[in-house]
């Protein structure tokens, strides 16, 4: 049996965040300053919301030489109809099980 909850808060905020620029990609940091969430909660929260198929990350080569690899997150089709939902106040959650 799938157990649906409501988003938590702190999802609620990542999600209009990044529904904002949804086609576009946003590192982490970025996401931290937007939102005011800590690494501590903003990283798990992606890395659950990319299981749940609201998120995609991938990997972006540094613009400059000589910085490290970062990861980059934007929403999926699936996230954006959450955020949309989320922003109507509808709450339709998506069948994929609970959310994060």
């Amino acid at each position: 049996m799938v157990r649906k909850r409501q988003p938590s808060k702190q999802m609620r905020l990542l999600l209009e965040a990044m529904s904002a620029q949804r086609l576009h990609w946003r590192h982490g940091y970025d996401l931290m300053k937007e939102t005011g969430l800590s690494s501590g909660t903003l990283y798990p929260l992606l890395m659950r919301m990319t299981d749940q198929g609201l998120v995609e990350a991938e990997w972006h080569e540094p613009a400059q030489p000589g910085r490290p690899a970062r990861h980059a997150y934007r929403l999926t089709a699936e996230g954006f109809a959450l955020a949309l939902a989320m922003a109507e106040g509808r709450g339709d959650l998506p069948s994929t099980g609970a959310l994060a």
